[in-house]
C-alpha cells in the first residue's frame, strides 16, 4: 500500500510529567504554546519568566541567573530616550520608571529562581542562531527592544559555540538540581526575514547543537517539534494568516504528541477537566442574571467536585470569579 504520510518517530520519556513534578518551560514560541496549555489546566509549570527568548545565548543567561538567583540593579538597565529596559528580557520590561523595572526584574528573578531549584523538567527550545550584540558593550542582548539598528552588531553562531555555551549551563543545572531533566527542542517558527535559505541555515546550527548536548548527563532527551511540523504537517491548512507561524490546529496536533509522551492518561483527564473551568472564565454569558447565575453555580460545583478527587489542585482565582456572579 502506498505510504502519503510521514510519521517522525518520537522519543520515549524516562519520567512522567505530573500534577506534583513542576516543569519550567524556556526559550522561543514552542516554550510559550506547551507552557501555557499546560497551565490552563492546572499542572505546575512556570513559562518563560523573561519572555520569549529567542536565541541559545539569552536563554542560557537566563537560566544562570535563575541559577545564581541574580539581584538586578541599575547597572543591569539600559536607558534610551527617557526609557528604561532591560536587554536580557522581552519588550514588556520596560519603563519610564527606573525602580518600577528593576522591582519588577527582581520580584520575576526570585520567583523563577526558587522555582528552578524544584523542578522536575526544564524544557529549552530555540528559535534562531542569529545573535544581536549591543555595539558599546560586546553583550549579547535577548531583545533588541526596538531600539536604532545602529546600536546593535549581528552574527550567526556555529553549533559547536552553542554546545560549548550549554554545557556550561547544563552543568550549573546539575549541581543545584541533581534530579532536574532537561528536554531540548527546535520551534518549527521560521525566521523568514532572514531569508529562507538564511533561516534553514540557521535551524540547521540549532538541530547541530542540540544532537551535540544529548550526550550530557543531564539531558533526557529531544522532542521532535520541528520535525513534526515540517514533515507530518507539510501544508499550509496549518499555518497561521502570517504564513510563518503555526496554526492553532497544528499547534494542538503538537500538544497532542507532546502528552503521548510526558503525561499519562490519568493525569490527561484530570487537566482536561481542570482546563474547561479555566476557560469557562473567559465564557461570555449572553443572556440574563438567571443564566449567569447558573453557570456560575454549575462551575462551582464542579470545581468541588475536581478538588474533591484532585485536592491539590488550586481554583481560587476561578472560584473567586465565578463567586463574583452570584
Amino acid at each position: 500500500m502506498m505510504e502519503l504520510f510521514t510519521v517522525v518517530q518520537l522519543p520515549s520519556a524516562a519520567s512522567e510529567i505530573t500534577f506534583e513534578t513542576p516543569v519550567m518551560f524556556l526559550g522561543s514560541c514552542f516554550a510559550n504554546e506547551i507552557g501555557y496549555r499546560m497551565a490552563s489546566g492546572k499542572l505546575p509549570v512556570m513559562t518563560n519568566p523573561h519572555g520569549t527568548l529567542f536565541n541559545p545565548f539569552s536563554v542560557a543567561a537566563a537560566t544562570d541567573r535563575f541559577i545564581s538567583a541574580h539581584k538586578y540593579t541599575e547597572d543591569d538597565i539600559y536607558l534610551h530616550q527617557n526609557r528604561y529596559m532591560s536587554l536580557d528580557h522581552h519588550t514588556a520590561f520596560s519603563s519610564y520608571e527606573r525602580d518600577v523595572l528593576t522591582d519588577r526584574l527582581n520580584e520575576v528573578s526570585r520567583a523563577a529562581s526558587s522555582f528552578i531549584r524544584k523542578a522536575s523538567f526544564l524544557f529549552v527550545t530555540f528559535g534562531t542562531s542569529y545573535l544581536y550584540t549591543l555595539r558599546e558593550t560586546g553583550a549579547i542582548v535577548a531583545n533588541c527592544h526596538k531600539l536604532p539598528s545602529s546600536l546593535f552588531s549581528r552574527r550567526q553562531a556555529s553549533w559547536s559555540e552553542i554546545a560549548d555555551r550549554w554545557r556550561l549551563t547544563l552543568d550549573f543545572l546539575a549541581e543545584l538540581n541533581p534530579d532536574l531533566k532537561v528536554w531540548f527542542t527546535v520551534s518549527p517558527v521560521r525566521h523568514m526575514s532572514d531569508g529562507a535559505h538564511a533561516n534553514q541555515l540557521s535551524k540547521a546550527h540549532l538541530l547541530l547543537a542540540v544532537e551535540d548536548l544529548l550526550g550530557h548527563p543531564s539531558v533526557e532527551g529531544y522532542f521532535p517539534a520541528y520535525e513534526i511540523f515540517m514533515d507530518e504537517l507539510r501544508d499550509y491548512r496549518y499555518y497561521a494568516p502570517d504564513m510563518v507561524h503555526p496554526s492553532e490546529t497544528a499547534i494542538d496536533y503538537i500538544w497532542e504528541k507532546f502528552c503521548s509522551i510526558f503525561i499519562s492518561g490519568h493525569t490527561l483527564r484530570l487537566w482536561n477537566e481542570a482546563a474547561k473551568i479555566t476557560r469557562a472564565t473567559g465564557h461570555r454569558i449572553t443572556g440574563g442574571k438567571s443564566e449567569a447565575v447558573s453557570f456560575a453555580s454549575s462551575m462551582l460545583e464542579r470545581i468541588k467536585d475536581l478538588k474533591g478527587r484532585a485536592p491539590y489542585l488550586n481554583f481560587a482565582e476561578e472560584e473567586k470569579y465565578f463567586s463574583s456572579i452570584l
